[in-house]
């Protein structure tokens, strides 16, 4: 089950650790000139509880 990241406190060492980890092998993907693309092939439903504003203003209006 994946947590909310609110401050660096939530975390546990490990986490932080794989953290840096991981933000370490995106540095390298991006010095080398390569494309990193963990959702390739993948497809990804999203799902919004609240109205956004500018959208209802934009529906109002028109």
């Amino acid at each position: 089950v994946k947590k909310d990241f609110l401050k660096l406190t939530d975390l546990t060492k490990v986490e932080v650790l794989e953290l840096l980890k991981k933000a370490a092998e995106l540095k390298k993907f991006k010095a080398e000139g390569t494309t990193h693309q963990p959702l390739k092939g993948k497809s990804l439903g999203m799902i919004f509880n609240k109205n956004s504003t500018r959208t209802r203003i934009s529906f109002e209006v028109g």
